[in-house]
């Protein structure tokens, strides 16, 4: 397949950064892994601040996490950053010129209750049908645990985009999975990320929720 011979070039290019800079835990932390922690947590306190230059270091870090988990076998989240990276040019762009249903400036808003429902329940169903198709398509050993905040974080993401305070919701259940799946990887900087996100989102909840009801 053309993917996974790309995919199986870059992770021998990048081979040099996924040498060990120190031990966590009993388990192996790489330079790739301190670069990206560090780029999202940049990340995540932008979008806090409802800053766009969050958005070009969500595309770097999510280049370096796709390298990270592919050389960790975790094949949907790995998939999952390429996705992040087309939502993050679209999300940039959004903060920068999109318009809200009158047309008026982008700014932080509440979902519908229809909308709320809508969202809930397509990443309910998405979730089944990745993890089956992971489990079917790739040796990862995790598939339906891969899955769900695969498909979590992609509602986050497109929420985000739109300045829906609810992704801060999403976020805060994404990164609560996420710190068990890592956890079974023995990528601990990255449960201690997801932790620090899981903290961030509830901060970013707050923060969010009050300038909606402004």
């Amino acid at each position: 397949m053309p993917g996974a011979t790309a995919l199986a070039a870059l992770l021998q290019a990048a081979r040099p950064l996924l040498v060990p800079a120190f031990t966590l835990w009993g388990s192996p932390v790489t330079w790739l892994e301190i670069v990206a922690f560090v780029l999202s947590v940049g990340m995540v306190l932008a979008n806090l601040r409802v800053n766009p230059i969050g958005w070009p270091l969500a595309i770097a870090s999510s280049l370096l996490y796709a390298l990270l988990f592919a050389d960790s076998r975790l094949y949907g989240e790995a998939s999952l950053q390429f996705v992040f990276v087309a939502l993050a040019g679209w999300g940039w762009w959004q903060w920068l010129r999109g318009r809200g249903a009158l047309g008026q400036a982008l700014r932080v808003h509440w979902l519908g209750a229809r909308q709320r429902l809508f969202a809930l329940v397509l990443t309910l169903a998405a979730w089944p049908l990745l993890g089956a198709v992971l489990h079917r398509v790739t040796d990862s050993d995790v598939p339906y645990l891969d899955a769900l905040p695969t498909v979590g974080s992609i509602a986050g993401q497109v929420l985000l985009g739109r300045k829906f305070v609810e992704n801060w919701a999403v976020w805060v259940a994404v990164n609560l999975v996420s710190i068990g799946l890592f956890a079974t990887k023995g990528l601990w900087l990255t449960v201690l990320l997801y932790a620090l996100f899981a903290a961030m989102a509830v901060a970013g909840w707050r923060a969010w929720r009050a300038l909606a009801d402004e």
